[in-house]
This record gives C-alpha cells, sequence and structure tokens, in this order.
C-alpha cells in the first residue's frame, strides 16, 4: 500500500494538562485512560527528583509533564517549528530546533527529559548524542518511548526501540538503567480502547456494543496487572530509560 493511500483516521490527541481545576481533573481522567500516557506519568514522578537544576525537555510539545518536576527547576522547552503538523499549539516560550542539532553549548544543562519522541526522530541516534554533548558531567537523563504501539503522526513515526536497541544507543553514558512501562495485559486493553475509539469516530454502533464494554472490563484489568505485577514485561507498552553522564 502507497504511503499516499495510508489515511491516519485516529490522530493522537496532544497531552495538554491546561490549568485550573477543570484542565486538572481531565488530565487525570485522561490519564486513568489513556495507559501510555498513565505509565509514564509514573515513570517520570519516580525520577523527578533527578530532574533538578537547569532541564531541558527536548521535544516537548503541550510541556505536559513540566508540572512533575520538583520545584525550583529551571524549564527549557525544546521542539521543531513544524509542531503544528503534530497537533501542539505553537508556545513563545518554546526553544525551536531542526529535529537533532540542539541550540546549546557543551554542559550546559543539569537533567534532560525526552517522552515519547525519540521514535519520531529520523536520526535517533544523533539526538541520543546531543543530549549527550548538552548534559553537564554527572547530570541524568530521563526518557521514555513506546513499544507496543501504533503508527501515529503519519508519516513522521519512524522507529520502535527495545531495550538492547535502547543499550546500545545509549552506552556513552556511563550509567543506564532501563524499565519496561506495562506489560502485555495493559498493552491488550490498550489496543481495544483504541479500535472502540476509532469505531466511536467512524459511528459503527454494532461493533460499539462490544468494544465499549470489553474496553471497560480490560481497563480495569489493566489497573490491577499494573498495579500487582501481573502479565509479561516481554511484550510492554513502551520503555522508561534513566542514565548518568560520567
Amino acid at each position: 500500500m502507497a504511503e499516499a493511500d495510508i489515511i491516519e483516521t485516529f490522530k493522537p490527541v496532544p497531552v495538554d494538562p491546561g490549568s485550573g481545576s477543570f484542565a486538572l481533573l481531565k488530565f487525570r481522567l485522561r490519564s486513568w485512560a489513556d495507559l501510555q500516557l498513565l505509565t509514564c506519568i509514573r515513570f517520570i514522578t519516580a525520577h523527578r527528583a533527578l530532574l533538578t537544576g537547569k532541564v531541558l525537555d527536548v521535544g516537548c510539545g503541550q510541556m505536559p509533564f513540566r508540572h512533575l518536576l520538583p520545584e525550583g527547576a529551571q524549564y527549557t522547552g525544546l521542539d521543531i517549528p513544524a509542531a503544528d503538523s503534530f497537533g501542539m499549539d505553537k508556545h513563545p516560550d518554546v526553544v525551536e530546533f531542526d529535529g537533532t542539532a540542539i541550540p546549546f553549548p557543551d554542559a550546559h544543562f543539569d537533567a534532560v527529559m525526552c517522552t515519547e519522541v525519540l521514535e519520531h526522530a529520523e536520526a535517533p541516534e544523533a539526538l541520543v548524542a546531543e543530549m549527550h554533548r548538552v548534559l553537564k558531567p554527572g547530570g541524568s537523563l530521563v526518557l521514555t518511548v513506546p513499544f507496543a504501539a501504533r503508527v501515529h503522526h503519519i508519516p513522521y513515526d519512524f522507529h520502535r526501540f527495545t531495550r538492547y536497541r535502547l543499550a546500545q544507543m545509549f552506552a556513552a553514558f556511563g550509567a543506564v538503567t532501563i524499565e519496561e512501562r506495562g506489560n502485555d495485559l495493559a498493552v491488550i486493553a490498550n489496543k481495544i480502547i483504541v479500535a472502540t475509539i476509532r469505531q466511536l469516530k467512524l459511528l459503527r454502533s454494532p461493533l460499539l456494543l462490544i468494544g465499549v464494554p470489553a474496553s471497560l472490563v480490560s481497563l480495569a484489568i489493566a489497573h490491577l496487572a499494573l498495579w500487582f505485577g501481573w502479565g509479561s514485561k516481554l511484550d510492554p507498552l513502551g520503555y522508561g530509560l534513566i542514565a548518568r553522564k560520567d
């Protein structure tokens, strides 16, 4: 099938925590139903103590995880000029770059974060090298990537990485820890939910009669699986990576 024949009928909705109590409630409800988002939040929250001082958010989008940083962190968002191609609103505080070369000097930041971005980089190894370059010695990188995720933001979705490929790509860092985000039960629930939302957009009501209850049941099982550690980590939603620059 030619690229032009592939239509992205269900585009990802940008993650935007917004401001105010209603926006926060919407964000929390979405994180309950969006298991990719939920596992990213949990991973970043677990390692937020590493994100102190001058922090660079590579591919920041709507800056959905800025509020998770410790108090006093000096945040800088970085994204491509064509962020609107990904459904993102442009923000005047976001520094623009070409997707590879980070426009800051060597050893400029105390910490770098990069969430669900590396799969969209045409040259991921080069972007990793740039994150290493701008990080101070002793500084930390907190990064997430998807694994069991549909092709999204067509045609700007280029890669999926296993923990073994990630270990190779971040070998220049002195210490690297990789964790699975989610498990096969969460993956199944995520697929059912996405399929149901797609049918809702297409108004295919007979399939919704099955999809809606199946989504609710599978979501409940996924939350229990995440809480109790059920399921196999060989088929995760994605990975989280912590690295420290020597």
